[in-house]
């Protein structure tokens, strides 16, 4: 005789069954959105008002965002939508502001405090890449410029709720494979010292721009294209010297920067990605620019973010990335691929789907979300919920199955 269910258990079944449902009938929505940052870039002469940007971003639950300004009008657009920004300090500021203590006060007066907390500025970027710059005198400024700007924001009462860092190129290392033989370039080793020594006491992130798309354009006969995409399918390589497999050249990239900051005694700082993508179209010679790659690179970044996914060297604390861009910029110098990198057209038409767009809203500001014309490809937001569903269904037909055995 089988054994006898309980009214009770059977009812915690079915609701657990229920829930399962109607909880990840969201979770593509609520996870990746919440998970991922985006650059918002404006060099372009057609693009969006900010406040349809920020209709656009609500739509599709972006929480994070980066801009390379600070725009007053994409400022005040973001006021009250809990949407996380970091903002920019342009290079040709960071001098002065070294040089200057009042010139990093009035700078923060001016730019920040008439906006927070209304507009939740979590981050300034000093400069861009500066470590990489040709301008040595620039690149001696950068860390007494974040010194005086933190000050600032101590002073205003925001230093515990804004970060203060810049953004450097894959560049700042001489070597990245395998990743636990990261080490800065010796141009840029003494200049990290200062830097990194005034993120720890502050608390504050390293950032990096990170393109894996460079690698295998650079030599695409050698460097894995699923490597390169991030295919969590794909093999990998293992570090010789630590033993850890990676499935993602990005990880490894961020890895590779944890290393070299701790050769130089400051491996806890935290990594994040500031920039990452992949180019939609390029010239004749930029292997490997295609829609069906950016597509797969982004969407592929977007899973191992609803999976909360650490790089191998710390998995338990996910890797918080910005992907470039949303929108295709056309004045944007440089190769084709240069003003290709975007997830939409300046019109809100998606250059393609990987799977973000999943509510629309019905605001006059708001854009028009109109599909993608690339060919169709599996939904993993439709997989993860069909995966959720029928597991829930299972659940279902198992209790009913306890109850009749």
């Amino acid at each position: 005789m089988a054994p006898f269910a309980t009214p009770m258990r059977s009812a915690s079944l079915q609701l657990s069954a229920l829930l399962c449902i109607l909880l990840c009938s969201e979770v593509w929505v609520l996870q990746c959105g919440a998970a991922i940052g985006i650059n918002y870039g404006q060099v372009g002469n057609n693009l969006p008002t900010p406040a349809q940007v920020v209709s656009l971003l609500s739509s599709l639950r972006v929480g994070k965002v980066r801009i390379y300004d600070v725009n007053p009008q994409v400022l005040a657009a973001f006021a009250g939508t809990g949407i996380e920004l970091i903002v920019t300090v342009p290079n040709d500021l960071v001098q002065p502001m070294a040089a200057s203590a009042g010139q990093a006060m009035q700078w923060a007066t001016a730019n920040i405090k008439p906006y927070f907390p209304a507009t939740r500025v979590t981050g300034i970027a000093v400069g861009n890449e500066v470590f990489t710059d040709d301008d040595e005198a620039l690149k001696a400024s950068l860390v007494p410029a974040m010194r005086n700007l933190h000050a600032a924001l101590a002073q205003l009462g925001m230093d515990g709720y804004v970060h203060v860092s810049t953004a450097s190129s894959l560049g700042v290392l001489a070597n990245s494979y395998p990743p636990s033989q990261g080490a800065f370039t010796p141009e840029c080793a003494p200049l990290m010292l200062p830097f990194l020594r005034f993120l720890a006491e502050t608390n504050a992130p390293f950032w990096i721009n990170a393109y894996p798309y460079f690698a295998y354009k650079a030599d695409p006969a050698n460097v894995s294209l699923s490597y390169a995409l991030s295919d969590p399918y794909h093999v990998g390589a293992v570090d010789p010297y630590t033993h850890l497999q990676y499935t993602s050249m990005l990880y490894a990239q961020v890895d590779a920067v944890t290393f070299a900051a701790a050769r130089l005694g400051y491996g806890g700082i935290p990594v994040f990605v500031s920039e990452t993508g992949w180019p939609s179209k390029g010239d004749a010679d930029e292997v490997g620019a295609t829609v069906e790659n950016a597509r797969a690179y982004n969407r592929n970044l977007l899973v191992r973010q609803v999976g909360n996914e650490g790089t191998p060297l710390r998995p338990r604390q996910r890797l918080e990335v910005y992907l470039f861009a949303l929108f295709n910029e056309d004045m944007k110098p440089g190769p084709t691929s240069e003003r290709n990198y975007g997830l939409y057209q300046p019109d809100g038409r998606m250059v393609y789907n990987v799977g973000l767009a999943q509510q629309q809203t019905t605001s006059a500001a708001s854009l028009s979300l109109a599909a993608s014309s690339a060919p169709p490809t599996r939904d993993v937001g439709k997989d993860l919920t069909c995966l959720c569903i029928l597991s829930a269904l299972a659940i279902l037909l198992t209790s009913q199955a306890f109850l009749l055995g």
